[in-house]
Parts: C-alpha cells; sequence; structure tokens
C-alpha cells in the first residue's frame, strides 16, 4: 500500500466495559506507532446506538472494522497482541515513522 494511504477503523464498544477501555487504548497505540497522522478512529458506544452496530452485523465488543481502502476487515477483542492485529488488518509491512 502507499506509504500515504491514510487508515480508517471503526470501533465498536461496550460503554465502560474493561474490554472495550483495553481495545480503544490499544487501537490508539498501535495507530500512534505505526501509522502516525493517517488514520482515523471512530469510536461507536453499542449501548448508546445498538440499531447502528446490529445493522453492521456487530454481535460482540470489542470489534475493529477496517474500512477501505482495501478489503473491510474484522478483528474481535482487546487488540492486545499487536504483531497479530497488524497482521489481521494488513499492516505488518507499514513501517513507523519517527
Amino acid at each position: 500500500m502507499n506509504p500515504h494511504t491514510r487508515f480508517k477503523f471503526c470501533l465498536y464498544v461496550a460503554d465502560g466495559a474493561e474490554n472495550s477501555i483495553r481495545a480503544i487504548s490499544n487501537l490508539t497505540a498501535i495507530c500512534r506507532e505505526y501509522l502516525p497522522g493517517r488514520h482515523a478512529i471512530k469510536v461507536v458506544n453499542v449501548l448508546k446506538e445498538p440499531k447502528f452496530a446490529l445493522a453492521n452485523g456487530i454481535f460482540m465488543t470489542p470489534t475493529l472494522i477496517r474500512l477501505p481502502p482495501g478489503p473491510a476487515v474484522r478483528v474481535v477483542g482487546t487488540l492486545s497482541d499487536t504483531q497479530t492485529v497488524l497482521l489481521a488488518l494488513g499492516l505488518e509491512a507499514q513501517q513507523s515513522v519517527a
């Protein structure tokens, strides 16, 4: 992928749940390190927007969706294993810009 590609993520969480708080923190850290200035994160609280979550096939939280460019990809969980998350999202080849 182009090194200037901007990545969009939608993270579905359950308001205040420990796993959701971890997922937000982990995704923020991953984006800060591997996609600085090249990412946008939308956080959706399924307890406040249940119809939106169900319409997008979200039945479990936390769930991360990488939006286009490229195919949509879903990752469920706290996103604590950085290398696995990078691989799942197709970002393993992305370099951190220091």
